[in-house]
């Protein structure tokens, strides 16, 4: 699954900041409908295994997801702080192309 603006830095060659990361990890959770195993979260957003763990880290540290142990695996589940996040964070990507401004 690629986004829209993953697709423009592959493009340019730029890399992700942590901020996209975080917002590619949250989307792909949320087109997934909010829940998700860590291996497609691993995946979709391109990461290492290394970079996934410190990110979720991050996130679940934030309340922007929470992890979900109730089937027996581990699932990874938005929480409406998380939805926010990338709401708010779409109109930054916004004002950045808009203005030229990398994030």
């Amino acid at each position: 699954m690629k986004f829209q603006l993953e697709e423009k830095r592959e493009e340019s060659g730029e890399r992700r900041s942590q901020l996209q990361i975080y917002a590619d990890i949250l989307r792909l959770i949320q087109k997934r409908g909010g829940l998700v195993k860590p291996t497609h979260i691993l995946y979709g957003a391109n990461l290492s295994h290394a970079r996934l763990t410190k990110h979720l880290t991050w996130l679940l540290g934030k309340n922007f997801i929470i992890e979900d142990m109730s089937s027996g695996h581990r699932l990874y589940r938005l929480t409406p702080k998380g939805k926010a996040f990338i709401d708010e964070f779409k109109k930054i990507e916004e004002f950045s192309d808009a203005f030229g401004v990398p994030i």
